[in-house]
């Protein structure tokens, strides 16, 4: 059993969505991160034959910018194609510990194309809230290069360089409640 299992007691958690968000920042004109996130998902974290497994989902339609026209361009087909691809789909492979870090490897799917991931943060709890739930933290962070899952809309700049980078950082903050 792995350091982390022996952290984590054996059971299945459940998510607090009021409590918990997924969401995304990119470099927007080599000057600026551009941050939005998603308002549709769903995550579970159980331990599975001893050892930790967190997965998870994204409605990609329910994404949050603050410009409608730019929402309705990154469900589109130049990014996520919603209307073929509709969920982002994540299931880990491994849960360890790296000095006071938790790792999280895994594959993650975007537009039907999965790879392996890794994100990094920590993992808090358990702890008892006020009435007597057994609460769990998990905040991770992973940069993946979206146009590895073929999200590969750019513009070239005047004087160089792209309107967006490639490299996409995924900032994910979960809350669970032991199921029981």
């Amino acid at each position: 059993m792995s350091a982390v299992a022996e952290q984590i007691p054996s059971g299945t958690w459940q998510f607090d969505p009021v409590h918990s968000s997924v969401g995304f920042a990119v470099k927007h004109m080599v000057v600026s991160t551009f941050r939005g996130r998603f308002e549709d998902w769903d995550a579970s974290f159980a331990t599975v034959d001893g050892e930790p497994e967190l997965r998870g989902t994204v409605r990609v339609d329910s994404i949050e910018v603050k410009d409608e026209d730019l929402a309705a361009h990154l469900r589109a087909p130049d990014f996520f194609d919603t209307e073929r691809h509709p969920e982002l789909a994540f299931r880990s492979t491994d849960i360890r510990r790296d000095g006071d870090d938790a790792v999280v490897d895994g594959e993650f799917t975007i537009k039907g194309t999965t790879r392996p991931i890794e994100a990094r943060g920590t993992i808090t709890g358990p702890h008892e809230d006020p009435f007597g739930a057994t609460r769990l933290g998990i905040e991770l962070e992973a940069i993946v290069d979206r146009t590895e899952f073929g999200l590969d809309w750019n513009m070239p700049l005047p004087k160089g360089g792209f309107a967006l980078a490639n490299e996409v950082k995924l900032l994910v903050s979960l809350e669970f409640v032991l199921a029981g």
